[in-house]
């Protein structure tokens, strides 16, 4: 018999508010600040990840998770959740917790199926995709409390002050997209690594494509997660995001 869930589900996501944000903004730069200082009086770098180190987990639930983004997505937001994938597994370092291989897969390559026409249903975008997300991982044969955890990935893969401090899977997916997204942490993975995985993934097309749906996003509902992000500039930051 399946055991439940030890996973609270996340099941709003209002927007946080500018304060809230410039606060955690703040708090993180300074915390990345002292953690670089540290790394660079240490001498250590971050390691070398091969591509076979971020290849695609052979499952049934994997297969079907990039079937279904592949056709629901367009090519530069498919790009940029299979890049998100690697730039997880590049940072595997700044978690200390073993972490489930298949699960961090999932939750990265649907983090943004809330985006898509076919899965967006008016809520938020990322509570959207998170029960999108989980259905899949049901009707795959995962546990509950795998399925649960895939869904908190999708759920909290933007939610700034938060997402770190979760399950080391909820942490790297914020940590990939955030790289991909805006170039944060871009200094935690190793340079010959993420040369290889911008030649494997190019982001042709990505930063104007991907403004331009958080855009729609914000329009159409003015209380989501990302307005305050918006009201802080971050579509500039998007379209002029250059990892190298």
């Amino acid at each position: 018999m399946n055991q439940p869930s030890a996973v609270a589900l996340t099941t709003s996501k209002p927007d946080p508010g500018l304060c809230f944000l410039i606060r955690q903004f703040a708090a993180g730069d300074i915390r990345e600040l002292l953690r670089k200082t540290s790394a660079r009086l240490s001498g250590r770098r971050p390691p070398y990840v091969a591509p076979a180190d971020y290849h695609v987990p052979d499952s049934a639930a994997c297969k079907k998770a990039i079937s279904l983004v592949r056709e629901a997505s367009p090519d530069f937001l498919f790009g940029h959740c299979m890049r998100t994938h690697a730039f997880a597994v590049a940072m595997g370092h700044k978690v200390s917790k073993p972490v489930d291989r298949e699960v961090l897969f999932l939750g990265c390559i649907m983090h943004d199926l809330g985006l898509t026409a076919a899965h967006d249903h008016g809520g938020t975008f990322e509570l959207d995709g998170a029960k999108a997300a989980h259905h899949v991982c049901v009707s795959e044969g995962l546990s509950p409390d795998r399925a649960d955890l895939v869904h908190e990935m999708v759920a909290l893969h933007n939610s700034v002050g938060v997402a770190e401090y979760r399950q080391p899977e909820v942490a790297l997916v914020h940590y990939g997209a955030g790289a991909d997204v805006i170039g944060m942490w871009v200094h935690d993975i190793d340079p010959k690594t993420l040369h290889e995985i911008l030649e494997q993934q190019p982001r042709d097309g990505f930063g104007e494509g991907m403004a331009r749906l958080i855009e729609d996003q914000v329009t159409r509902k003015p209380d989501s997660y990302m307005a305050s992000m918006v009201r802080m500039g971050f579509l500039k930051k998007l379209r002029s995001a250059n990892l190298g």
